[in-house]
C-alpha cells in the first residue's frame, strides 16, 4: 500500500506486431513524489515503445476493469512499502487480524477492505470475512450467481495465500436465521443477528452529479482553461498537450509533434490537479494524437474521420493505397475496387523492416540504419517498408521529395521506385510523399525523423 507500480501489458497481434497498454498503480499510502515519478516514467516507457500506448492512472480501490483482468483472481494490496518510511510486512509472518472485504463484479473482481462492522454489510454485495481459523463468504440476497462464483475464487486465494491452505471455508446466505450453525457463527462475530437495513432512496440511485466538462491546455508548465461553446476536434492543436476533465474521467491528449518534455509536464500537471482536488476516484487515460480511444472521441460533439492506422492482411495493399490516396497523395500500384469493412486487426508500426536510399542523379545510395531517419530538404529519398501481415508479407515503397529538391532527381526517384515495384512483381504499394504533407503513417514508420533545412548545392567547375 505504500508503493507505486508500473504495469506493462503487451498483446501480440496476428500480424506479428505488438500493442501496448501501460498502467501505473498508486497505493493509498504511496508518497506524492513516488506517484509523480511513476507518472513520468510511464511517459518515458511509452516513448521508448514508440509513443502509441494508452496510459492509465490506477489508484488503490478504484482500479479499471482492464487492469484487474490481468490479475487473477484479484488484487489485494498488503500493508507496508519497499524502501520507504513504511514497515514492510511479510504476508505469512504477520499476526492474523480479522478483516472484512467487499467483492463486486461479474467478470473481474473489485476487492476492497471495509470496516469490520455490521454497518458495512448490505443485501447487494458479497462479503468475505477472514478470521484466524475460518473464512466466511456472505452472499447478499440481491447478488447474482456470477458474482458469487468470482467471490469464491477470492476465498480460495485468501485460503492459499494467507492460511497456507489450512483453514475452513463457510458460505452464509443473506436472510438465514440463527438455526443455521455457520450463519450463527458468522453473526456471533458481529454481536448477534439483526436484519440489515435497506438502502435509502439516494443510496439506491448511486448517481453522482455530472461535472461540467472542462478543456485545459498545458502551456509553459501551467494548465490554462479553454472556453468553448461546442467541444470539437478543432480545439486540439498537434503541437500542444491538453487535459479534458470530465469529472470521474480525465483524459490527457498529447499532440503528435509535442516533445517528450511537454508530455512529461502535462502528466505531472494532471497528477497535481488530482492531488490538489483530492479526487482519488477519478480515472485518467493518456493518449497520443492518432491513437485516441472510442470513449475519448465520444466526448466531442464532432470528430472528423481520421486515417485508419490499422491494416488487416486481407486486401492489405489496397487499404494502404486507398488510405494514402484519400489524403491527396499520388499513389500507384495495385488497388482494390472497394475497401473492406471488416474491423482492422493490425497496426503499421516500427516492428517491420525499413530501408532508405538517397537519390544521387540517376542512381540511389543505400543509407546506414543510423542515417536513414535524417532527411535533407534539398534531396529526394526512396524508402521500402516491409512488415508481416496475417498470412503474408506486405510491402510499401515510397518516394519523399524535399521542398528544395530538383526536378531531375524527383523524376529519377519515381523511375527507380517503379523499378523496385516491378522487381517485387507488383506485390507492393507505391506512394509519393512531399515534405510537410506526410501522413501520420509516415511518422509511425520513421520514429525519429529529422529534416535538415540546410541545403548546399554542389557547383562543378
Amino acid at each position: 500500500m505504500g508503493d507505486s507500480y508500473i504495469i506493462l501489458k503487451t498483446t501480440a497481434l496476428k500480424n506479428g506486431s505488438f500493442r501496448h497498454d501501460i498502467h501505473y498503480w498508486l497505493g493509498k499510502d504511496t508518497s506524492q513524489d513516488e506517484a509523480g515519478t511513476a507518472a513520468i516514467l510511464t511517459v518515458e516507457l511509452d516513448a521508448a515503445l514508440g509513443g502509441r500506448a494508452v496510459q492509465y492512472r490506477e489508484s488503490q480501490g478504484n482500479e479499471t476493469e482492464k487492469l484487474l483482468s490481468y490479475f487473477r483472481p484479484c488484487i489485494m494490496p498488503q500493508p507496508g512499502g519497499v524502501a520507504s518510511g513504511f514497515n514492510h510486512v511479510e504476508v505469512n509472518e504477520q499476526e492474523h487480524v480479522t478483516r472484512l472485504y467487499v467483492c463486486r463484479g461479474k467478470h473481474v473482481v473489485h476487492v476492497k477492505e471495509v470496516p469490520f462492522a455490521r454497518s458495512s454489510l448490505n443485501h447487494d454485495d458479497i462479503f468475505i470475512l477472514d478470521t484466524k481459523s475460518k473464512i466466511f463468504q456472505f452472499n447478499g440476497s440481491n447478488s447474482c450467481i456470477q458474482e458469487r462464483g468470482k467471490a469464491l475464487e477470492v476465498v480460495q486465494y485468501i485460503k492459499d495465500t494467507f492460511h497456507e491452505g489450512k483453514c475452513e471455508v463457510a458460505a452464509v446466505e443473506d436472510g438465514k436465521l440463527m438455526a443455521d450453525a455457520e450463519a450463527g457463527e458468522f453473526w456471533a462475530l458481529f454481536g448477534g443477528f439483526a436484519p440489515l437495513p435497506r438502502k435509502t432512496a439516494s443510496e439506491e440511485t448511486g448517481e453522482e452529479t455530472e461535472a461540467a466538462v472542462k478543456l485545459l491546455c498545458f502551456n509553459q508548465g501551467q494548465l490554462e482553461p479553454i472556453g468553448f461553446e461546442s467541444l470539437t476536434h478543432d480545439l486540439l492543436e498537434t503541437n500542444k498537450c491538453y487535459l479534458l476533465d470530465c469529472g470521474a474521467q480525465m483524459y490527457v491528449w498529447m499532440g503528435r509533434t509535442t516533445s517528450l518534455q511537454q508530455r512529461k509536464g502535462a502528466s505531472e500537471a494532471a497528477e497535481k490537479l488530482l492531488t490538489g482536488d483530492s479526487r482519488t476516484k477519478s480515472h485518467v487515460m493518456k493518449m497520443i494524437e492518432g491513437y485516441e480511444t472510442v470513449t475519448f472521441k465520444s466526448k466531442f460533439n464532432e470528430w472528423p474521420p481520421t486515417p485508419d492506422l490499422k491494416l488487416s492482411s486481407e486486401d492489405g495493399r489496397g487499404k494502404v493505397a486507398a488510405l494514402l490516396k484519400s489524403q491527396g497523395l499520388d499513389v500507384k500500384g495495385l488497388m482494390k475496387s472497394a475497401p473492406v469493412t471488416e474491423e482492422p486487426e493490425s497496426y503499421i508500426d516500427c516492428t517491420g523492416h525499413l530501408q532508405v536510399w538517397r537519390v544521387n542523379g540517376n542512381a540511389k545510395t543505400l543509407l546506414a540504419s543510423s542515417e536513414q531517419s535524417k532527411f535533407y530538404t534539398g534531396d529526394c529519398y526512396i524508402f521500402q517498408y516491409t512488415y508481416t501481415g496475417e498470412d503474408k508479407e506486405e510491402c510499401l515503397i515510397g518516394t519523399w521529395f524535399g521542398n528544395k529538391s530538383v526536378e531531375e532527381e524527383r523524376v529519377a526517384a519515381i523511375s527507380l521506385a517503379s523499378k523496385m515495384v516491378q522487381a517485387a512483381k507488383f506485390q507492393a504499394t507505391m506512394a509519393r510523399l512531399y515534405e510537410g504533407k506526410e501522413p501520420i503513417q509516415f511518422f509511425v514508420i520513421f520514429q525519429s525523423l529529422q529534416v535538415f533545412k540546410l541545403w548546399i548545392q554542389e557547383i562543378h567547375c
